[in-house]
C-alpha cells in the first residue's frame, strides 16, 4: 500500500510495535493458498490478509474468472494473497508494493509455489510507488488489482495516474475496498476514478461494508494493443 499509513491507522501501528507473525491459510477456487503475516510497526496495515482481499477471490471464484495466461498486476499488494492465488490459477502476475512490503510478499510467494511448480511462471514482486514509478512498467495488462487500498485521500492523484498509466493497453481494473467513510473511499469511485474510467459496482457485501468495482480506462483515454 502506499505510505503514510502511521498517520491513517496510528492505534493499529501501535498495536504492531512489539512484532509477531502468524499464518492464515485460505482457500479458493480449490487453491489452499498459506501467508505469512508479519505484524511489526514498520509493515502496519501491509502485513494482513483484509477482507476486502478475501471477497475479491471468493468474486472471482463465483464468476469463474479465467486467469490463466491472463497478465496481472496488483498494487499495494501486502502479503501477496491476492496475486500469489492468481498465479496458482495460471496467470502471469506481477505484485507491488512500497519496497519495505517486497520481502514479505517475497517469503510468501516461495512458500506457496505448488509442488509441480508455477502453471504458468512465478509471480514476481517488486517496488512501485505510486504516481513516481509507474512509468517504469508496461502499460500491457489483462487485469489491474487492488484490495483495500483506497483508504488515504492524499494518494488519490497518485494512484489515479497510476492506474491510467498501468491501463493504457485495455486493462480491465478490480478494486475491492471496504467503505470507510473517514477515508472517503466512497468520494474515489464516486468522483475522482470516473475522472478517467468507464466505472461500475459489480459487488455490494452491506453487512462487511464492501464493494468492489470493475473499472476502464475511457476509449479517448486509451491506445489499442500491439
Amino acid at each position: 500500500m502506499d505510505g503514510g499509513a502511521e498517520e491513517v491507522f496510528p492505534a493499529e501501528v501501535l498495536l504492531f510495535e512489539d512484532g509477531f507473525s502468524a499464518d492464515g491459510s485460505f482457500t479458493f477456487c480449490g487453491q489452499m493458498c498459506t501467508v505469512q503475516q508479519v505484524f511489526s510497526a514498520s509493515l502496519g496495515v501491509a502485513a494482513s490478509v483484509w477482507d476486502a482481499a478475501l471477497h475479491l477471490c471468493r468474486f472471482f471464484e463465483n464468476s469463474s474468472l479465467d486467469l490463466k495466461g491472463k497478465r496481472v498486476i496488483e498494487l499495494g499488494a501486502g502479503t501477496g494473497f491476492v496475486s500469489i492465488l492468481a498465479a496458482r490459477l495460471g496467470a502471469c502476475v506481477t505484485l507491488t508494493d512500497l519496497p519495505l512490503v517486497i520481502p514479505q510478499a517475497a517469503q510468501n510467494i516461495e512458500a506457496n509455489t505448488p509442488p509441480t511448480g508455477w502453471p504458468s511462471e512465478a509471480p514476481v514482486a517488486v517496488p512501485l510507488t505510486w504516481g513516481q514509478d509507474q512509468e517504469n512498467f508496461s502499460s500491457d495488462w489483462d487485469f489491474v488489482l487492488g484490495t483495500d487500498i483506497i483508504y488515504m485521500p492524499e494518494t488519490f492523484p497518485r494512484l489515479l495516474d497510476t492506474l491510467v498509466h498501468l491501463c493504457r493497453g485495455g486493462a480491465t481494473v478490480y478494486l475491492s475496498s471496504k467503505m470507510r467513510r473517514e477515508h472517503r473511499t466512497q468520494d474515489f469511485y464516486d468522483h475522482w476514478l470516473p475522472q478517467r474510467f468507464e466505472v461500475e459496482l459489480v459487488q455490494r457485501e452491506p453487512e462487511e461494508n464492501i464493494n468492489i468495482y470493475r473499472a476502464a480506462l475511457r476509449l479517448n483515454e486509451s491506445c489499442s494493443r500491439t
